[in-house]
């Protein structure tokens, strides 16, 4: 398979501050990578550098096979980028802002164009000084999806949208993918990463913490099981069970959580109690993504910047 992003030890300090401390990533053809990170971690250090925006300052990384600081103006004729706060021309409708845009990335698809139109529900005669920060957003995507490039890079993309255009993001960027088209996509909000996502990436004060598919990564961390037994449960003995923590007993009825590897043990055990009614929940990515920041970074690396967002973590549930 065909690697579109290719990153191997990537490096990027401003003065002091180390954005990225050796960050390997790589993403390949046809596929949607969610790009997870707190604030601070060097998801947007990376994109810039994907971008050609900054230059690495160790490391390598490749797009579409091309040095992307030296051959940024032919790679841009070949991805889209979104970012989570557009800015528009004032005087110029959102309608020639995509037009222009499409220009610059050699041409736009007609058809294309007005069917995102139709289905961002966005009036492209208003000047861009009128328009709202989630039309704002709308303009860039219909910009972007409505090109004809191989790669979408998008970095909050859906900043400022209602839930039905999140919706029709979604459907939008399936379609991309289905028709071949690859995604680096970064988000605050979980819920959109763990709909669109084939892989994932966590990183964490510029470095990689877990990567690997939802699944995979659900199997390192912990499952949630609550369950009514004809007898009661001895906490004790569950406690004692490898991978077993959280234990509450309340006559009949118990709850836990166990770490995925385990599962199918402690289910064992609890049958010797006569099952009654079971439910298992596996972690959400939210889960996964809070579990990589309970623990402190090495001395000199964590901060305050490194705290996930909780609220926006919690607008994805």
């Amino acid at each position: 398979m065909t690697v579109v992003i290719e990153i191997h030890g990537l490096r990027k300090t401003f003065g002091p501050t180390v954005a990225l401390d050796g960050l390997d990533l790589d993403v390949d053809e046809g596929e949607i990578l969610g790009f997870l990170g707190p604030n601070g971690s060097g998801k947007s250090t990376t994109i810039r550098i994907l971008l050609g925006l900054l230059r690495a300052d160790g490391g390598s990384a490749t797009v579409l096979g091309s040095d992307p600081w030296r051959d940024v103006e032919s790679l841009h004729r070949r991805l889209a980028y979104v970012p989570g706060d557009v800015s528009l021309w004032p005087n110029l409708s959102g309608g020639e802002a995509i037009d222009l845009l499409g220009r610059l990335r050699g041409g736009l698809d007609p058809v294309r164009r007005d069917d995102l139109l139709e289905r961002f529900d966005l009036d492209p005669t208003k000047k861009g000084r009128s328009y709202s920060k989630g039309n704002r957003q709308k303009v860039a995507l219909v910009a972007a999806l409505s090109a004809d490039v191989e790669l979408l890079l998008l970095d909050e993309p859906t900043s400022g949208l209602d839930p039905l255009m999140e919706a029709v993001f979604r459907r939008c960027l399936r379609d991309f993918s289905a028709a071949g088209g690859t995604v680096l996509l970064s988000s605050h909000i979980l819920s959109e990463v763990e709909a669109l996502s084939d892989r994932i990436t966590i990183i964490r004060a510029g470095r990689n913490v877990e990567t690997g598919a939802l699944a995979q990564l659900r199997g390192l961390s912990r499952t949630t099981v609550d369950a009514t037994t004809a007898t009661p449960v001895d906490a004790t003995a569950l406690l004692s069970m490898p991978g077993v923590s959280d234990v509450v007993v309340s006559g009949e009825q118990v709850t836990c959580s166990v770490e995925t590897t385990h599962l199918g043990t402690l289910l064992e055990r609890l049958g010797a109690y006569g099952i009654l009614t079971l439910a298992s929940a596996p972690p959400t990515l939210e889960d996964l993504f809070l579990e990589q920041y309970r623990t402190p970074e090495g001395p000199g690396r964590a901060g305050a910047h490194d705290r996930p967002e909780k609220p926006e973590a919690a607008k994805a549930r």
